[in-house]
């Protein structure tokens, strides 16, 4: 019964870090995502800061990727920067992948 319970224990642990690593992949992603964005529209420094901050933000408002995708979409709209909605999501799929990268990497 102890061996059981030390497997438990184990998932449960790996459980609990995989999420660590992908809220915190999640949050690098979106602050990526939104320099990425920023330059896009031609902001730079302060600015483009600023936008990633929004970005970051934007992701609290529902579970899933959604709203950063909106977020990012409407600023795009905005900004007239032509960039397919398949583009965006690519691009978020790809920053996730280099921000777990990165997260992994570090640690």
């Amino acid at each position: 019964m102890a061996t059981f319970d030390d497997r438990e224990k184990g998932y449960e642990g790996k459980f609990v870090h995989d999420e660590e690593v992908l809220f915190k992949a999640s949050a690098r992603r979106n602050k990526l995502l939104g320099l990425w964005a920023a330059e896009k529209m031609g902001l730079t420094g302060d600015d483009a800061q600023s936008f990633a901050v929004e970005v970051i933000k934007s992701d609290l408002e529902e579970p899933g990727d959604d709203d950063v995708f909106r977020k990012i979409r409407a600023s795009f709209d905005a900004h007239q920067v032509e960039q397919s909605d398949h583009q965006i999501r690519r691009t978020m799929d790809e920053l996730l992948q280099t921000a777990i990268q990165q997260i992994q990497d570090e640690g």
